[in-house]
């Protein structure tokens, strides 16, 4: 027995010290790179456009890491080392503007968004390769790709203004910790106390609901306290027109609940030099909204009756990739799921590919598809009904936070989902 001990802390220390190698091969021990690049099109076709390179303090992600082991999101961002052709950086992430090629709006026009995406500095020459997910497999597929020298002469070392930063949960070192990155957005120089005290109440309401509770020691939260020049967002459906620093807005594809940003180009400049694992925009309003989109942002209005809540829901969007839940309420996209495609969302699917899902978690008697009946209320089964679409998708639970504001928590297998996100930033 003893020997077996030895031998396996001898195969799990070689492990170890093989991710640290690797790491150390490819890539520099400080700094980062953040990548700025633009997607564009309409509904029918889009590219990816390159803009800028910039050199930045931190990376702040956990080096034994850098390849994410489950497939979320609309696009993914890989990068190969040039000499070898090995993936040594792999990162999902979707966006605002995929949801937007769903509207009736990108039939018509074709729009730009803008993205970042931040790397640690590689030590060599690389391949950047930006991938779509095909909605008619739900694969991945290359549609850009570029040759980056992380010592080119046009790589931009400028230092940004940066705002001052302030960290209310400290758990450790960034490196194996989830930092939660929070902005102030539309609140004035002398409402930075009121975002101070509004971003720890809506962290404390987050910390209360597992599986956040229970692994808050395994997360930092940064404030950045970034002042704009008016008070409160945009509201086209009241002429409201404000200078931010975020440019966040009502009526988001006409729907008036849907509050976001198009600019992720100064949320980037934002959290220059700030450790990012997960990036949240608070923004001073007390009017109802949100959104969150996985990989990308959450952000919601602080001020609402509801705000804790919705705070929570958008938060599982972008942190976790979980999907909307509610099916009917009304919406801006157009045929969002190909039923005939299993969706990467963890707490969706079309039961094409039932088995990757939560399947393993239903219990032998609860049918397959789950009656939403009494019976059935409390427990995990595949009730029809999510994605925006009454048929042909379906939710784990009758109720979950992904679906409703009066739902008590998460349910079990949005607790999973969320988890498996958190240990690999955390472990």
């Amino acid at each position: 027995m003893k020997n077996i001990v030895i031998v396996l802390l001898t195969l799990i220390s070689s492990t170890l010290l093989g991710q640290e190698a690797s790491y150390s091969s490819y890539f520099e021990p400080n700094g980062a790179l953040r990548f700025d690049f633009f997607l564009a099109g309409n509904a029918q076709s889009q590219t990816a456009y390159f803009d800028a390179i910039y050199s930045e303090k931190v990376w702040g992600g956990n080096p034994d890491k850098t390849i994410e082991p489950y497939s979320y999101g609309e696009y993914a961002f890989r990068v190969y080392d040039k000499a070898t052709n090995q993936l040594i950086f792999d990162k999902g992430f979707s966006s605002l503007f995929q949801e937007w090629r769903t509207t009736d709006e990108a039939k018509k026009v074709g729009r730009a968004f803008s993205q970042s995406i931040r790397i640690p500095v590689p030590k060599n020459p690389v391949k950047v390769e930006i991938c779509e997910r095909k909605k008619a497999d739900g694969k991945l597929y290359p549609m850009f790709t570029m040759d980056v020298d992380p010592h080119s002469k046009f790589i931009n070392h400028e230092k940004k203004q940066l705002n001052p930063v302030e960290e209310i949960v400290k758990s450790g070192d960034s490196e194996h910790k989830v930092d939660l990155v929070i902005v102030a957005e539309a609140y004035q120089q002398q409402e930075m106390g009121t975002f101070v005290n509004d971003a720890k109440r809506l962290v404390d309401t987050l910390f209360a609901y597992e599986p956040y509770k229970s692994s808050r020691d395994k997360f930092n939260v940064w404030l950045v306290e970034s002042p704009s020049v008016d008070s409160g967002p945009d509201n086209p459906g009241a002429n409201i027109w404000n200078s931010t620093v975020a440019s966040s807005t009502f009526y988001t594809f006409d729907e008036e609940r849907y509050l976001t940003t198009f600019d992720y180009k100064a949320l980037a400049d934002l959290t220059t030099d700030i450790p990012c694992d997960a990036l949240y925009v608070l923004v001073n309003s007390s009017k109802y909204g949100g959104g969150g989109i996985y990989g990308y942002y959450a952000l919601s209005s602080a001020h609402n009756a509801l705000s804790p809540k919705v705070f929570i829901h958008e938060f599982g969007h972008s942190f976790a990739g979980l999907g909307d839940e509610y099916f009917d309420s009304s919406t801006p996209y157009e045929d969002f799921y190909n039923l005939k495609v299993e969706p990467w969302e963890p707490n969706l699917t079309t039961l094409v590919n039932f088995d990757s899902k939560w399947k393993n978690m239903v219990e032998p008697d609860v049918p397959i598809p789950t009656p939403p009946t009494a019976e059935y209320k409390n427990k995990i089964g595949v009730f029809e009904g999510g994605g925006y679409m009454a048929k042909g998708i379906y939710r784990p639970m009758f109720d979950c936070r992904m679906r409703t504001n009066t739902a008590k928590g998460f349910c079990p297998v949005c607790q999973r989902a969320i988890k498996k996100v958190i240990d690999f930033y955390a472990q």
